[in-house]
């Protein structure tokens, strides 16, 4: 790859945030300059169903020689971007309150279907991080069980019924953010198991998820001495190529969180953490405030690891193919329409068959 095409590749290694209801004039600049791997949709982002498909519609066309993904977190309870009329979910520990395999399938059936009604192509869901401790302020209700047989069950059928919908799915956090007793959005949490009690328990989900051919794993933010005394999950190649690629055989996208979270921006400014990410094994990396400097200053940074040698091109050649095979999986069917209508939205969204699956949920609250 010569440095002119890398340099108009390089950003397919990222999904971006950014502020405003309409994609801003400098996203459009960064896809021209670098091409972009996807957005990321927040709360800031979203007014009602008509506006985020047009949203989605003119994001997807972001870049022409690969679609941009259009990601969102959409797990139901506390972490749901979209709100009524799309269907309002109960928690995840609903479901596995539940234990019922047919309602988690139902769930991510429908939950698929409103997303792609929009044209959101990725969500960040299912957690598969096992709830052992009860403290943790971060994870909580959203993962699905306490046993860890229980979330990589429940966990690997949600994927499998997401993804026949036409959603790529992610499974996160890895190596696992159950048992942690900090945010990290906020700070650097710390695990502290050995490697058999991390490979009998929070592997376990991620090996169901591999094996149902989960889209994309996301990696956490946390420290696991056992593992890496050195640097965090994300951060480690130990973690995310030894173990995720190598030892688990994951051949699918890794995905880095937020690099602008304090648990990693306290210690790395986030050009630093993005070539550190890429470097450990990570194929995109998310970068949400919406700060386009600081967007582009990762990928400068990546550009110019690159041309010293300190990141080698065959491993940015791996982490775009990967994300071409992804993409021409979930994205085959093109650009996501500019809107449905009215009528057909609302027909789609929030329906009542939906509604019924979200109040059995909610029984086992």
């Amino acid at each position: 790859m010569s440095p002119s095409a890398l340099r108009r590749q390089i950003g397919q290694l990222l999904i971006a945030g950014f502020h405003g209801e309409q994609i801003p004039v400098e996203i459009r600049s960064l896809a021209r300059e670098f091409s972009l791997g996807g957005v990321i949709l927040f709360g800031r982002n979203i007014v009602e169903p008509r506006q985020v498909a047009e949203l989605c519609h003119d994001a997807s066309q972001l870049t022409t020689d690969v679609p941009a993904w259009v990601s969102v977190d959409q797990e139901g309870g506390r972490v749901a971007r979209l709100k009524a009329p799309f269907t309002e979910w109960p928690p995840m520990a609903t479901l596995g309150r539940s234990g019922d395999l047919q309602l988690a399938e139902r769930f991510a059936r429908a939950l698929a279907a409103e997303l792609r009604a929009v044209g959101i192509t990725l969500d960040f869901a299912p957690v598969l991080d096992v709830h052992t401790n009860p403290k943790n302020p971060v994870i909580g209700d959203r993962a699905l069980a306490e046993r860890a047989e229980d979330v990589a069950r429940l966990g690997s059928a949600i994927i499998r019924a997401m993804q026949a919908e036409g959603l790529a799915a992610c499974g996160k956090h890895f190596p696992g953010h159950g048992d942690t007793s900090t945010d990290s959005h906020l700070e650097l949490p710390l695990v502290e198991h050995p490697p058999e009690r991390l490979r009998a328990v929070e592997f376990v989900p991620f090996r169901a998820a591999i094996e149902a051919g989960v889209a994309t794993i996301m990696t956490a933010h946390v420290l696991v001495p056992a593992l890496d005394e050195h640097r965090p999950a994300t951060l480690s190649k130990r973690i995310v190529t030894g173990l995720l690629r190598e030892e688990l055989h994951y051949n699918g996208v890794i995905v880095s969180d937020d690099l602008e979270m304090k648990a990693l921006a306290n210690d790395y400014k986030v050009p630093e953490s993005a070539v550190l990410a890429v470097e450990a094994g990570c194929d995109t990396l998310l970068i949400c405030s919406g700060d386009v400097d600081v967007q582009a200053a990762a990928l400068e940074a990546i550009v110019h690891a690159v041309e010293t040698e300190r990141i080698r091109l065959t491993r940015v050649e791996d982490a775009l193919r990967r994300q071409q095979r992804a993409k021409e999986r979930f994205l085959a069917a093109g650009v996501a329409p500019r809107s449905l209508g009215a009528k057909a939205l609302e027909q789609a969204l929030g329906q009542d068959a939906h509604r019924r699956i979200a109040d059995e949920m909610a029984r086992f609250a």
